[in-house]
């Protein structure tokens, strides 16, 4: 039984990286203002995408590149 308490050491060792010692976290919001939350923050980071594809910013700079050497 040279093992026998590395089960507590364990937890220990666990509970010290996680101060809170609870599950999960813990934001004081029911599950439904969490998904209403969640949808928000994503709906913003859509348009916020969108409105940069509309802006013309485009992560493709080499794909453009290829193009201005085949037009010559």
């Amino acid at each position: 039984m040279t093992r026998g308490n590395q089960r507590e050491k364990d937890r220990e060792r666990a509970q010290s990286r996680n101060p809170k010692g609870g599950k999960g976290k813990d934001d004081g919001l029911t599950p439904e203002q969490r998904r209403e939350r969640d949808a928000k923050a994503l709906q913003e980071k859509t348009a916020k995408k969108a409105a940069q594809a509309a802006g013309g910013e485009s992560s493709g700079g080499k794909a453009n590149a290829k193009k201005k050497k085949l037009g010559h």
